[in-house]
């Protein structure tokens, strides 16, 4: 069995150091695999090796391994107290004493070059341990860029030039740093959600133990004002619970006696006693983070562009560098200290630092906020393809409506009576699993209707079911399915009519002989439905598409009611499948909205599937592309507006890195591009190119 280790790491601080990283840790003999997610700021390692290996491999960059379950607690260090920000500090003091020094004495002054090669040192020491080290193995990075274009400027006589440069360097260093903490901490505050340890009863016995050592069916006890410590059913008690952390939704919802709980939520006034059902690594909070943390590490289709860009950008960049510094001198008589300036500056314009960290910072801010609103977005590809949606399919049942139908009419149309037609669908329907059949259960239930047994149970799909009674084989079902076994009298097709164009959906009772009555189902409205479908037209959503296995009276009368360009009605799952498909042959892309549960295929063949209730079921967790954790539409328009944002900020950084980077690079042929500025253009675009990003932690929810 291959041993696979999984580790967070702390001291993460660009994507180039981590593909290093990745690549020191694939070369220690006894790792065999090693996946490396930027975003999420994790390792995953398969084959042995110690974490003072990993540590070891990292030491370039600082970087600190701990195992997965881990906690460590987050040093709050200062900014300007961490070493590489001091050093960063007494190199800018190094240079303005320099250039002061250089007013004063000169230049060319030992005194004044000894000062500037000082700042050098000491701002450079890191940069130029690894961009040394590269140069030797012939990897050419940005710290092998700047080491080369620094060695430069010292031998062309630039000592003032080559310090700025270093202090900019280690500045943008030190910010990207802290910007990218930034971006991760939307995951760490998920993980900070649920509690490390959980008062347990054993026996006559009351303990604090670890969530680790919890175990399936312990019960667990929670006091007013705690936090749920781990997943479970309710046994005794009752309480609002405060589920905001999971699904995003702040109003506390009611939990009694066999109610589920989510771990990370909070307990808010009574004291529960609930039986653990899932260990700690399989929580509900445990799937999000570990989803959210996958989805950060996909790369979207922006991203493989940039990355894939990136890889010829850099050698190009090199190859013009060198020319723009040896063909004037050589061919035209040109200066060569001054050309060889140039080609330094064109080395350090072309780093490639805020084009590769264009994408992933945006993409990491967009589905960390996303998560802490309650929406689980599973990969980048799907954000991009949320942006770019022009369609949107809604499943009815439990999506638009409610998904608890209320039987409204009993229709006797034999000698049967109300409660025996009540009865018999009841004995059928308790087989089955559709809503209108616990719709049915519900109203005899509630009723106190005689109890009848059925056998030889068996469903006809999307049509109803049959059963053997009393001898007899009943069928309940829609009129279709009744129309194809008897001649329906046009009265009942009338009565039929009448009850559908209602909005109700009819089921009728009877043999292969007769219809003994009609039981007609109503399924409420969400009353946000309809300002949601409005919300989306407003935001640019060209078509709002209902896809129903209820007829088209039923269909008509609910799609009319809440405003949308069109409904489909009388769809099995697979008609649902083909609905979506020529939905996306017309428009492009098309997103399906259900419960993740049936509509499966049709979730699985839009461009972007999207389920509800995600916290209750682990089906909407696996199948969708995007989860809304809370049993409402409530967050679809702000899912669809943070994915366009981001969109547009991807557009926005991409085009600006690489425009600033042409513009610099024009600067050149008059001669005024000095290094200084070079890096100076450098660092802004990274540094805009990350605060831009971090704007789409603001993205809010528009009421």
């Amino acid at each position: 069995m291959e041993i696979k280790n999984v580790y967070r790491l702390q001291g993460l601080s660009c994507t180039n150091c981590a593909a290093k990283f990745e690549k020191n840790i694939r070369d220690i003999q006894t790792v065999e695999d090693v996946q490396l997610n930027f975003g999420a700021s994790k390792i995953t390692v398969q084959g042995e090796a110690s974490i003072e290996q990993l540590e070891q491999a990292g030491a370039f960059d600082g970087i600190k391994v701990f195992p997965e379950r881990q906690r460590q607690a987050e040093k709050k260090e200062p900014f300007w107290k961490k070493r590489e920000n001091i050093t960063t500090m007494i190199s800018l003091f190094l240079i303005i004493v320099g250039y002061v020094l250089s007013f004063q004495l000169g230049e060319e002054s030992p005194i004044t070059i000894g000062t500037f090669g000082l700042s050098i040192l000491i701002g450079g020491y890191s940069l130029f341990k690894v961009g040394l080290k590269n140069l030797t193995k012939l990897q050419f990075d940005m710290k092998t860029l700047m080491t080369i274009a620094i060695i430069g400027a010292a031998v062309i006589g630039e000592w003032g030039e080559g310090a700025v440069v270093v202090f900019l360097f280690a500045l943008s260093e030190a910010l990207e740093s802290y910007s990218m903490d930034k971006a991760r901490q939307s995951i760490r505050s998920l993980m900070d959600i649920a509690p490390n340890r959980a008062t347990i009863r054993r026996g006559n016995e009351i303990i604090e133990i670890d969530v680790e050592d919890v175990r399936i069916n312990d019960i667990m006890i929670i006091k007013p004002g705690q936090k749920i410590a781990m997943d479970g059913e309710v046994v005794k008690g009752q309480s609002s619970i405060n589920q905001a952390t999971i699904t995003g939704e702040s109003i506390p919802i009611y939990k009694t006696t066999g109610d589920e709980v989510f771990a990370g939520t909070l307990n808010e006034e009574g004291s529960l006693e609930v039986r653990v059902t899932k260990h700690v690594e399989d929580t509900t909070i445990a799937k999000i983070i570990h989803l959210v943390e996958e989805a950060q590490a996909e790369r979207a289709p922006s991203q493989q562009f940039v990355d894939k860009f990136a890889k010829y950008y850099t050698p190009a960049i090199m190859i013009i560098a060198l020319l723009v510094a040896v063909i004037p001198p050589l061919l035209f008589g040109g200066i060569w200290s001054e050309w060889v300036y140039r080609g330094l500056a064109v080395l350090v314009v072309g780093c490639p630092c805020a084009l590769v960290i264009s994408t992933p910072v945006a993409i990491v801010t967009a589905i960390g906020n996303a998560a802490r609103k309650g929406v689980l977005i599973k990969g980048g590809i799907h954000l991009e393809e949320t942006g770019r949606l022009k369609v949107v399919a809604f499943d009815k049942t439990g999506t638009l409506t409610e998904g608890k139908p209320e039987v409204t009419d009993i229709v006797r149309l034999s000698s049967m009576s109300n409660e025996e037609i009540l009865g018999i669908s009841k004995a059928i329907e308790s087989f089955s699993q559709h809503p209108l059949a616990s719709a049915i259960i519900r109203k005899a239930e509630k009723d106190n209707v005689d109890s009848y047994s059925a056998e030889d149970f068996q469903s006809i799909t999307g049509k109803g079911a049959k059963a053997t009674l009393n001898n007899s084989t009943y069928f309940i079902g829609s009129p279709s399915l009744f129309e194809e076994m008897i001649s329906v009298p046009n009265d009942i097709k009338q009565q039929i009519k009448d009850l559908q164009t209602q909005g109700k959906t009819v089921m009728l009772l009877g043999t292969e002989k007769e219809i003994k009555g009609l039981i007609a189902v109503a399924d409420q409205v969400r009353k946000e439905s309809l300002s949601i479908i409005q919300k989306l037209h407003q935001i640019g959503i060209e078509k709002t598409v209902m896809l129903t296995g209820d007829n088209e009276a039923t269909g008509s009368a609910i799609g009319s009611q809440l405003g949308l360009s069109e409904t489909k009605a009388k769809l099995l799952p697979q008609d649902k499948l083909e609905a979506i498909k020529s939905l996306r042959e017309q428009h492009g892309n098309v997103a399906m909205v259900g419960d993740g549960v049936n509509d499966t295929p049709a979730l699985a063949t839009a461009t972007v599937g999207i389920a509800m209730g995600g916290a209750g079921t682990d089906t909407a967790l696996e199948t969708a592309d995007i989860a809304l954790m809370a049993d409402d539409l409530e967050k679809l328009p702000y899912t669809i507006a943070l994915s366009r944002k981001t969109l547009g900020i991807i557009k926005q950084n991409v085009s600006f890195a690489l425009g600033l980077k042409l513009l610099a690079l024009l600067l050149i042929i008059p001669g005024w591009l000095t290094l200084w500025l070079a890096i100076f253009a450098d660092m802004g675009a990274t540094l805009i190119v990350v605060l831009n990003s971090l704007r789409l932690m603001k993205t809010k929810y528009s009421e």
